[in-house]
């Protein structure tokens, strides 16, 4: 069957690769000049199924409050004249309950552990190697509260079956060294050792080459114009390139796919969050993370990527604005001076930044949708690299007429009526 795939993400990338090798004819249309160099570029590189979580949740609205008050915040959101920004965060804030946190994140717990099961057995299989790490994460909690209301969260892992370990300052330092230099500085974590680490660019890249491998074809350069339709279905989509036609088509264009999705009937409340990087060479490894730490206080991510630290995290609401926040790197470059002081030299890091693609619920939406011969695939929100191989393997199962591994239930956008 011809599939076309719209983005060379590590979502669009993954889609393409399972589908390549499942013999489908595979043409991967993206308007950079190389895969990964979007949102995939430089993010906190956490495989990290058991910290899947909505950021709507109970106590959420009160707590932004709190974050934007803060010198380092992790929440900044730059008012706009933008009805879908307001749309986004009005239906983000209904999802605010414990009952709709609980559903949301069993939904995302339930593809992401599939995802990194897939992602066990892709790397078995072909021996992709992307800097991974498979030694846990590690959210690491500054106060007793924090602590405390981890409760909620270790609930719904037991009730996933995902393992955790609930750690003292000890308990801690046992599995990142470095931080026994800092101990007065938090009180205990949840490590989750099933989690794992890597650089998603490097494994984005590498997965392009075993798709191609298996037949598929990356057009790169190529900016998409439009999805052409007859009401039944998808006819060819329109670029600066010409026009393509399929026999089936995937949208995997993260912040960009509503627009796209719009003159086709289907509203697809996805809207860009904007998060941050810094890319620190190690200066004693000693003195860097093991794996990954997460720091819940700022809500920044850790992680040794070989001879790198990568940290992660903040979240900006200033629609498809890229422009880079000095103030957001001064954010990062504390959190990892603060835990790791002699980890890295963040005088010569480098600075990143990308839009996320996010729903208000947090699940992504991937799946059918109204038209039968286009499958969705976006709204993973900061979890791409997380879901990347188990959406993949899931729309060529789609495509292949076979039932997924997993239950689709909340996952498409059937779940907001489309």
């Amino acid at each position: 069957m011809r599939v076309l795939v719209l983005g060379s993400g590590v979502i669009g990338t993954s889609v393409a690769y399972y589908l390549a090798r499942d013999g489908h004819e595979v043409t991967v249309l993206e308007r950079q000049p190389a895969p990964a160099l979007e949102t995939s570029f430089a993010n906190a590189g956490e495989v990290s199924p058991g910290y899947s979580a909505p950021w709507a949740g109970p106590g959420v609205p009160l707590k932004a409050v709190k974050w934007m008050l803060m010198q380092h915040s992790p929440l900044v959101i730059k008012p706009m004249l933008d009805p879908a920004m307001w749309r986004w965060g009005l239906a983000m804030l209904r999802n605010c309950t414990q009952a709709r946190y609980e559903v949301n994140k069993a939904r995302m717990v339930r593809l992401a552990e599939y995802s990194r099961d897939c992602l066990k057995a892709l790397r078995a299989d072909t021996g992709i190697a992307y800097d991974e790490r498979t030694q846990g994460t590690l959210q690491l909690f500054r106060s007793q509260q924090q602590l405390d209301g981890s409760a909620k969260d270790v609930e719904v892992l037991k009730a996933s079956g995902v393992p955790y370990q609930l750690l003292d300052r000890d308990g801690c330092v046992a599995y990142e060294p470095a931080l026994a230099a800092v101990r007065e500085k938090f009180v205990g974590g949840l490590r989750l050792p099933g989690d794992e680490t890597g650089d998603c660019f490097k494994f984005t890249q590498a997965l392009a080459v075993l798709a191609e491998g298996h037949g598929a074809s990356f057009r790169f350069g190529v900016n998409i114009e439009a999805i052409e339709h007859d009401g039944g279905g998808v006819t060819a989509v329109r670029t600066d390139a010409g026009r393509f036609v399929a026999d089936r088509y995937v949208l995997a264009l993260g912040s960009y796919s509503p627009a796209l999705a719009r003159p086709l009937g289907i509203d697809l409340p996805v809207y860009p969050v904007k998060g941050f990087s810094i890319t620190v060479p190690i200066a004693d490894p000693a003195g860097a993370p093991e794996s990954t730490v997460m720091d819940e206080t700022f809500k920044v991510a850790v992680t040794r990527l070989g001879e790198r630290i990568r940290v992660g995290g903040t979240a900006q609401l200033s629609g498809f604005d890229l422009r880079l926040d000095a103030g957001r790197r001064n954010t990062l470059e504390h959190v990892v001076t603060d835990l790791f002081p002699r980890g890295g030299d963040v005088g010569t890091a480098s600075f990143w930044t990308g839009l996320r693609p996010m729903t208000p619920d947090g699940t992504p939406v991937i799946g059918a949708c109204r038209l039968p011969n286009l499958l969705l695939s976006t709204g993973h929100g900061t979890l791409g690299w997380t879901m990347a191989a188990g959406t993949g393997r899931v729309m060529a199962d789609l495509v292949g007429g076979r039932a997924p591994a997993i239950d689709m239930e909340g996952l498409t956008v059937a779940r907001y009526g489309g």
